[in-house]
C-alpha cells in the first residue's frame, strides 16, 4: 500500500511511501519521541516530509529512510520530529484553565512568593510560546512585581523551532487573537523591523525560561513544581507512554499542586491514585508518593 500526494513545484512525479519505510518511520518517531503514527497518518507524513525530501534532494522515501539510519543522520531527525510534530495553540487557549489560574491558584502561591518563598509553573509542550506567556500575563496582572520575586516559568517542547519562536515571543497582530487591547498595550510591543508584528516586552519574557525538552527521554529538572500544564500533548502517545508520564509529571509535584490537561485527553488509572479532580481537566495533587523517579522513562 502506497500513500501518495503530488510533488509541489510542478514536478510531475508523485511521492510515495511504502509499507516498509512507513513503518520504519513510525518505529523511528515512536522510539524518538514516543509519538505513534497510526495507518491513517501516511498522508500526512508524505504531505509534511515533501519539502524535506526535496530540499536533500531525494527522489523517494528508501533513501530518507537509509539517511535516518544513518550516522550522519541524526540532525536529520530532529528535522523529522520538527515536521511531524503538531504546534497548534493560541493565546489564553481553553480559557476555563486560565480563570481557574486566575481566581484559586496564582493568588496563594503569589502570597507564598511574597512572603519569600518559592513559586514553580511547567508548560510542557509550550510549542510557539503562547501558552507560558499567557500565564505570565496572568502572574504579571496580580503581582506586577512578580519578576523580583522566586517565580518563575519553565517552558519546553521538544522542537527547537518552536522553542526558538517562544524566545523571540514576536506574534502577528491575528497571532494576538484572544489577547485584550488592555494586555496587548501593556505586554507587547512594536517588533523593530517587521511591519505587523509585536513582541514580548522584557517584564514578560523575564519569567520565562525556554528550553527543548524531549518528554520520553531524562529529565534534567528536579521539581517541585506548583503547576504543570501539558494539555493535548499525550494524546500523540500510546497508553503505556502516558501512564509512565503521567507518574513522571506527579514525581515532581508537590502535594496541593495543580495539573490541567487538554480537553480530550484522560488520566490513566495509576495516575488517578495521584491527582483528584480539581475542575473540568484540572487535577490537583494529592498525597500519595510517586513511584516513578523523574529521570527515568
Amino acid at each position: 500500500m502506497n500513500a501518495q500526494l503530488p510533488m509541489v513545484g510542478g514536478d510531475a512525479r508523485e511521492l510515495t511511501i511504502g509499507d516498509k519505510e512507513f513503518r520504519q518511520l513510525a518505529k523511528l518517531v515512536h522510539d524518538e519521541c514516543g509519538i505513534v503514527l497510526a495507518e491513517a497518518k501516511r498522508g500526512l507524513v508524505v504531505s509534511r516530509l515533501a519539502r524535506r525530501l526535496r530540499e536533500l534532494g531525494m527522489a523517494d522515501f528508501g533513501s530518507y529512510c537509509r539517511l535516518l539510519q544513518s550516522r550522519q543522520g541524526e540532525a536529520e531527525r530532529e528535522n523529522l520530529i520538527s515536521a511531524l510534530t503538531t504546534n497548534v495553540t493560541r493565546f489564553f487557549r481553553e480559557d476555563h484553565h486560565f480563570r481557574a489560574l486566575e481566581k484559586d491558584i496564582l493568588p496563594g502561591l503569589i502570597d507564598r512568593a511574597r512572603k519569600r518563598g518559592r513559586v514553580r509553573i511547567w508548560s510542557a509542550g509550550c510549542s510557539t510560546g503562547e501558552e507560558p506567556y499567557s500565564i505570565a500575563m496572568e502572574l504579571l496582572d496580580l503581582c506586577p512585581e512578580a519578576a523580583d520575586l522566586d517565580i518563575r516559568i519553565l517552558a519546553t517542547d521538544i522542537d527547537p523551532k518552536v522553542i526558538a519562536t517562544g524566545q523571540a515571543g514576536i506574534y502577528s497582530e491575528a497571532g494576538l487573537e484572544g489577547v485584550s487591547k488592555t494586555r496587548r498595550s501593556r505586554y507587547f510591543a512594536a517588533a523593530p523591523g517587521r511591519a505587523g508584528q509585536f513582541q514580548a516586552v522584557d517584564g514578560l519574557k523575564a519569567l520565562i525560561s525556554f528550553a527543548p525538552l524531549n518528554l520520553i527521554a531524562r529529565w534534567p529538572m528536579r521539581g517541585p513544581f506548583d503547576v504543570v500544564f501539558c494539555r493535548n500533548v499525550v494524546i500523540y502517545f500510546d497508553n503505556a507512554t502516558q501512564e509512565i508520564l503521567w507518574q513522571r509529571f506527579a514525581s515532581l509535584m508537590a502535594p496541593g499542586s495543580h495539573l490541567f490537561i487538554g480537553h480530550s485527553e484522560r488520566l490513566g488509572r495509576a495516575a488517578e491514585e495521584q491527582f483528584a479532580t480539581a475542575g473540568i481537566t484540572q487535577y490537583r495533587r494529592t498525597a500519595a508518593a510517586a513511584n516513578a523517579p523523574a529521570d527515568k522513562t
